[in-house]
Order: structure tokens, then C-alpha cells, then sequence
């Protein structure tokens, strides 16, 4: 393709509104241009680019006997209501009514679309298992649209949907999708993790993410230092590396002591000559539904922060509990958040294993500027439950037994999950098994964000000059910059190798504009295709080109027949 006829504009200065990198090449380089908050216009060469990352998808997908279909974008609201996610999705989707007032969603998932698509046909088990996807854009109504392509409202997907007979059945297509996977972002060149993660708001007992690493990515990984274990910081387990024997002390009388100013963990760590691992704080949050609030107060060690998605998970919640304000912990207890603790109050109180352990531990008195020493949990106050409230960290035990947890940041490009039969059960999707009994279906969702998996791809391949595009999803895999279009000789020349190389099958980007040699060489790097090949008049005259690699800018003369061959020899060696 030549770029004077093609439609592609970048820009000298970054972005006001880019906040990271990814997002400010991904504008300057003219990839995306914004049209709204969230939402984006892709310009030839970030298709091209979606492209490349959905070949890859397809064929992957393909080899694991996946069939390929197209949902509608709009939805109407009683399948929703089916499956009771019209409401509970209420802040998420973008609902609307037709001229005849009846109301729809633009799809934000498509669960409840492919199970009444699968419902009307699939009705015995000899029809399973199935694999559906679709590539498709999606819309979901963010609150604070941000980082571009990362969290937009409106992006590009692939979502594929599992039904199988039984859970083990199920657990096969999940492995299936889960190796699929392995193999997508492998081919795609990304450094990333598969992790295990939290099911949200879609729904099942057993989920990964695939997270590419990167210093900007939004979540935090845990991974073993010695083995294949990685967690979403979520939901990995908080295991100490030297846990604590159950203290064997007897038991002291609780005791109520002045605290003046001591409002924090630190200062009363510092005040008492006792660490903060050894102290015990109080948190409270709000269980709400539709009937009734509940609050609970939650202990765990000074050092520790709670993990509000596994409190979620412990109590069968549809989302995280609230953390109650200052004002509210004051009209709960009677004090000040920093003087607070759990004797006397008659709500449930969960402690953390971290804590389980202690004995005579100091806690706030529910009464400002005062704390309890000597407080023990079954004596004091009731236990409502022990159990992993804390988040894990940096240093904890790996919970396969093998090594330390290091911390790592990532971007969610993907996830699966074992559904089992939240939607078969609520919509009707059952079919006849071999002894002739009706079953609810079992089934499995996965998806792929394919356009955050390209800016995620740049915000882990970039440098300080521009975009390192991976070689299987850069928009063309060489660049060729023709410095001197109005000389006979030099043209001829740059035509001549864009030419032999299309006719190799290769992707080629021809620069002709009339710009200067160093602007043609900046936006090359910004655009970061693989290879470069710049052909000028000096160059010619010696009857070479030069060649330069953009990852690891490496430079080579080439002699002009020798051109192809080289481009052919570094292609195959570096898929």
C-alpha cells in the first residue's frame, strides 16, 4: 500500500487526554481517533491490525472444533429478565426503546442471546458438546471511560459459549478453550500469564484471566517464584510464608486503656513497642439487598488489608459489600474509625486466619481515644465464621506449596469460565441425556478483548520513538521509505522492491510522500512496523539499500537483488 493513497495522518504532540503510553502512540501514530468518551474510530491500519489478531483467534478456535456465528448488538429486555440480570446489570448496559415503547439493551455480554439461539434446536445430548463465537462489537455504559482502547464503551470482542452434557464434560471444553488461549496470545507474541480469577457478575465457580504484564496494566498478579501458580490478587489465597502456631497462652483479663491521638495502626504500634502484625484491626462493611442492611465487622492483623471480593465469595454475595463511611462506623459503634473494635457490638463478626491465631490482642474500645488489651475472640465477642479475608502479598507462601508470590501488573485481554447452569437453569435450555431424562445444559463463556488486546500488545511493546509491533499482528511487515520520489533512479529502485516483495505475499507499506528524510523516519518508528528499508539516492547510486530491524535496530546493507531473500529468511525465522 502507498501511503499517498491511503488515508493515514500522525501527529507531532501527544494527546492532552492519553494517559498512557499505549494510548498516546496509539493517537499519534493515527491508529484510533476518539469520537466520544469511550468511544473510537479505527483508522486502516488499527484495522488492519484487529485483523491480524482475529486470524489468529479464528484459527485457533478452529482447531478446537468452534463454529463461528453472529448475535445482534441489540437485545431485548425479557431475556434479560429471564436470567435476572436486567436489573443487576443496570449501570452497565445502555438501555433503549423502539418506536412500539418496548425496551432493549446493546449488548454488553451475550449469554442470554446464545442460550435462547441454542434452547430452540439443542435437545438431545447427542447434539453435544457444542463450541460457539462471534466477533462482534459490544457496548457497555462505563461510568469513567479511560486509557482509550483499554476501557472504553464500545469495543470489539470475541465471545465463544461451551455446551456440554455434564461438568465433566464441561471441564473438558474449558481445558480445550484454556489451551486454545495458550496458544492465541503465544502466536500473537504477547508476554502474559493465564491466571485464576474471580467469576464477577458472569457467573460460575472457576474462571482464569490471561493477563499480558505490563508496568500500567490496571490488575495485580501474584505468581510463584517456583512454579506455574498465578492469581488474581482477588482471589489468591493469603498463606503465610512462616505461619504462626496457635499461641498457647493463657488467657488475660480484657482490660481498657487510654489511647490519646492513636487513631492509627502505626502510631499504636509505635506507641506500645508492639508490631503491627501482632495488633488486631476492626473493618465494617454493609450487606445490601432489596429487604434488609446488614453490617459486619471484619478482623484482621494491623499489617493485613481486607479482600473485599473474597468476603463477596464467602457469603454467596452478587457483588462486593460496601465499606461503611466514618459517619456511619460513629452511628454503628460509638466511636471513631481508630477506636473501634467488635466487643459489644451485635453484629456478625468474621476473623481472618491471620488473626485466628492470637491471643491477648489489643483492639479498638468503641469509645474515642481508648483501646482494649488482652481481647480474645470466642470470650469477648462472638464468631460468626474464620476464614481468608485478607488480600495476599508480595512474600506470602505460593499456595502450591512451591516458593514465594512476587507481584506483577497486568492487563486483562481474555477470560474464561466454567458457568455451569446459571442460564440453561433460568431459561429453559434442557435437553433428553442417554436414559431419556431431562438436564438443564451444562456451560462455559470465554472471551477475548480483540481491540484491548491491541493497545495491550503496545503498551507492552513500545519505546521511546513509537510502537515495536509484534511481527504477527503488525498492520505490514515492512516499511519501505522512499526518500527521494522526484529522482528517476531512486524510484524506480523503491518501486521495484515493493513490488517483489507484494508479489512474495508480503505486506509492504510504501512511503512517497513528499516529506523530508527525517520526518519519514520518525513516523517509521512511530508506526513500528517490523522491518524498515530506506531507499535514497546515496544507497542507490552504491546499488544498496539499507535494511533496519525496529526491535532490536539492527542495520543491514543490502545489495537490491538481495532484498527479498532477506525479507523472506526473517520472516520465517522470527513467526
Amino acid at each position: 500500500m502507498k501511503w499517498s493513497k491511503t488515508f493515514i495522518y500522525t501527529l507531532k504532540e501527544n494527546p492532552a487526554d492519553a494517559e498512557i503510553a499505549s494510548h498516546r502512540l496509539l493517537m499519534r501514530g493515527g491508529y484510533v481517533r476518539k469520537l466520544s468518551s469511550g468511544v473510537f474510530t479505527y483508522g486502516h491500519l488499527a484495522l488492519r491490525v484487529l485483523r491480524n489478531i482475529e486470524k489468529v483467534i479464528r484459527e485457533e478456535l478452529d482447531k478446537k472444533n468452534c463454529t463461528e456465528v453472529l448475535m445482534p448488538m441489540v437485545q431485548p429486555k425479557e431475556l434479560w429478565q429471564e436470567t435476572d440480570r436486567w436489573d443487576v446489570w443496570d449501570d452497565i448496559l445502555l438501555k433503549l426503546k423502539d418506536r412500539n415503547d418496548r425496551e432493549h439493551c446493546l449488548g454488553g455480554t451475550h449469554e442470554e442471546v446464545i442460550t435462547d439461539y441454542v434452547r430452540r434446536d439443542l435437545k438431545s445430548y447427542r447434539g453435544m458438546p457444542v463450541n460457539l463465537y462471534q466477533i462482534q462489537t459490544k457496548f457497555r455504559n462505563e461510568i469513567r471511560p479511560r486509557f482509550g482502547l483499554m476501557r472504553g464503551r464500545e469495543f470489539i470482542m470475541k465471545d465463544a459459549y461451551s455446551f456440554d452434557v455434564d461438568k465433566e464434560a464441561s471441564l473438558v471444553s474449558y481445558e480445550g478453550m484454556r489451551e486454545a488461549y495458550h496458544q492465541i496470545f503465544s502466536r500473537l507474541g504477547l508476554d502474559f500469564r493465564g491466571v485464576n480469577a474471580d467469576s464477577g457478575g458472569i457467573g460460575g465457580d472457576k474462571s482464569m484471566e490471561f493477563q499480558v504484564l505490563a508496568e500500567t496494566g490496571e490488575d495485580a498478579l501474584l505468581v510463584s517464584d517456583n512454579s506455574d501458580f498465578a492469581a488474581n490478587i482477588e482471589i489468591c489465597p493469603a498463606i503465610d510464608f512462616e505461619p504462626k502456631e496457635k499461641s498457647d497462652e493463657p488467657e488475660q483479663e480484657l482490660q481498657e486503656f487510654s489511647t490519646p491521638g492513636l487513631r492509627t495502626i502505626a502510631t499504636l504500634s509505635d506507641s506500645l513497642n508492639v508490631p503491627a502484625c501482632e495488633l488486631v484491626k476492626t473493618m465494617y462493611y454493609m450487606l445490601e439487598n432489596n429487604e434488609k442492611n446488614q453490617p459486619i465487622a471484619v478482623l484482621l492483623r494491623g499489617d493485613d488489608e481486607v479482600n473485599a471480593v473474597k468476603i463477596k465469595n464467602l457469603l454467596g454475595l452478587p457483588a462486593e459489600p460496601r465499606l461503611l463511611s466514618d459517619q456511619e462506623v460513629k452511628e454503628l459503634t460509638g466511636a471513631n474509625p481508630g477506636s473501634c473494635g467488635p466487643v459489644g457490638l451485635d453484629i456478625p463478626v468474621y476473623v481472618d486466619t491471620g488473626v485466628s491465631v492470637l491471643k491477648n490482642y489489643v483492639t479498638g474500645a468503641n469509645k474515642d481515644d481508648f483501646h482494649l488489651k488482652n481481647v480474645n475472640h470466642g470470650r469477648d465477642f462472638k464468631v460468626a465464621q474464620v476464614a481468608d479475608l485478607r488480600l495476599a502479598k508480595p512474600g506470602d507462601a505460593s499456595p502450591d506449596g512451591q516458593g514465594r508470590l512476587k507481584l506483577y501488573r497486568g492487563i486483562e485481554v481474555g477470560h474464561i469460565f466454567y458457568l455451569g447452569t446459571k442460564y440453561s437453569e433460568s431459561m429453559g435450555a434442557k435437553f433428553l441425556d442417554k436414559n431419556g431424562k431431562l438436564k438443564p445444559i451444562e456451560m462455559g463463556c470465554y472471551g477475548i478483548g480483540v481491540s484491548r488486546t491491541l493497545q495491550a500488545a503496545i503498551e507492552q511493546n513500545h519505546d521511546e520513538n513509537g510502537i515495536v509491533w509484534p511481527l504477527s499482528m503488525a498492520p505490514f511487515q515492512v516499511h519501505i521509505c522512499h526518500l527521494d520520489p522526484k529522482d528517476e533512479k531512486v524510484n524506480q529502485a523503491a518501486h521495484q522492491i515493493y513490488d517483489q516483495l507484494q508479489a512474495q505475499g508480503f505486506e509492504v507499506l510504501l512511503d512517497d510522500r513528499k516529506e523530508r528524510p527525517g520526518f519519514k523516519f520518525k513516523d517509521a518508528d512511530l508506526l513500528g512496523m517490523p522491518l524498515r528499508i530506506t531507499v535514497g539516492k546515496r544507497g542507490v547510486e552504491n546499488g544498496e539499500v539499507e535494511l533496519k530491524e525496529r526491535k532490536t535496530g539492527a542495520s543491514h546493507a543490502l545489495a537490491l537483488g538481495a532484498v527479498v531473500d532477506f525479507v523472506r529468511a526473517w520472516v520465517a525465522e522470527n513467526k
